[in-house]
């Protein structure tokens, strides 16, 4: 188990207590004991972190500064930090690798592998793993179990593909990646031109026959889709980290360290600038233009373009009784009705105003 100065010097936060006090795993502030780390990074829980049993808390010289003056015990240590939840996600990352799962070097007999693929000798390739020809991965790279990568895709060094994985044809994902399961990267984008008539007609499909590229440190949601271009490619920034269930269309193209959480939509050619945040379930229109740090609120519909960065924007209306729901719907179904109103009686007063002698 490392001490407590050991990880102030990994980590590079302050150290206020017991430098020698071991410390095994990360808890919850209710269930921490005095052998576990547990954060502080919101003041409303404060009594909570006073109660806490936890042996260290990694917290921010404010709230350092509360429980010190605030405590009745004199044993916590405290690892002081300028961003206590990113301390916390690191050192969460650091217990995390100590206790993983090592997956052993080779190739499962039961995978089937293209002999003219490309497969590093410290990369794990997991039973029912297909790979198929002309596919090139990274060193250390690990594929478990029912994944098919097509020709000709590229994965970077370090990934980490959970079972039942497609990575379509030509497709490329840069370093230290991680996709969950059930993700589809590649499929055909939603592409048909309309050739109808009178008579009828048909849907005509547009081949895809654009890639998709993933950039490093990317993490890709369970059952998240992104479809392949139509002509150019679908491109996701380094650093994006995309929930379960999202939809990317073809020739999306998403900046850096940009997160987007589960059920959103992001319709085709749209493009989302760096470091945005995307709520849960909003959805994009195709062909906008998202500025960079922008953030839009959970359930939000996008249907224009937004060109300020840093905008925050939100389009729904929060949950209330049905019964108040139906007393404003019924207010909005005759908005129209009223401003025809206001606008007649904004007519004959104007009329009625006497003019004056010329």
């Amino acid at each position: 188990m490392p001490t407590a100065i050991e990880l102030a010097e990994q980590f590079q936060v302050s150290l206020v207590g017991d430098g020698s006090r071991l410390l095994r795993s990360l808890a919850p502030l209710e269930r921490a004991q005095s052998d576990e780390i547990s954060f502080l990074s919101n003041p409303l829980y404060r009594q909570q972190a006073l109660a806490s049993g936890a042996g260290a808390l990694i917290v921010s010289d404010a709230d350092f500064q509360f429980l010190k003056a605030h405590s009745q015990s004199a044993e916590t240590t405290y690892f002081v930090s300028k961003n206590p939840y990113a301390s916390f996600a690191k050192m969460a990352q650091w217990f995390a690798k100590q206790g993983a799962s090592s997956y052993p070097p080779g190739i499962s007999p039961m995978a089937v592998v293209d002999k003219t693929a490309k497969i590093p000798a410290s990369c794990h390739i997991g039973p029912f793993v297909q790979i198929g020809p002309g596919v090139s991965l990274g060193e250390r790279t690990v594929l478990l179990g029912q994944i098919s990568i097509g020709e000709g895709a590229s994965l970077g060094n370090d990934c980490l593909i959970y079972p039942n994985v497609t990575i379509y044809h030509d497709c490329v994902i840069g370093d230290r990646c991680i996709v969950h399961s059930g993700a589809v990267i590649g499929a055909d984008g939603f592409g048909f031109a309309p050739d109808f008539s009178s008579q009828g007609g048909q849907w005509l499909k547009i081949p895809q026959t654009g890639g998709v590229r993933i950039g490093q440190d990317v993490e890709v949601g369970a059952c998240t889709t992104i479809d392949r271009g139509a002509m150019a490619n679908t491109i996701i920034g380094d650093g994006c980290k995309i929930d379960n269930q999202v939809q990317i269309a073809h020739n999306v193209v998403i900046g850096i360290h940009t997160v987007i959480a589960g059920c959103a939509a992001i319709a085709g050619s749209t493009t989302i600038g760096n470091y945005c945040v995307i709520g849960g379930n909003a959805n994009f229109a195709g062909h906008l233009q998202i500025a960079d740090r922008t953030t839009v609120s959970g359930g939000t519909p996008v249907i224009r373009s937004i060109t300020e960065p840093g905008t925050h924007i939100t389009g729904v209306f929060p949950s209330m009784p049905h019964s108040a729901w139906e007393r404003n719907a019924a207010i909005l179904r005759g908005l129209d009705k009223i401003r025809e109103r206001i606008r007649d009686l904004e007519s004959k007063s104007s009329d009625s105003v006497t003019k004056p002698d010329e």
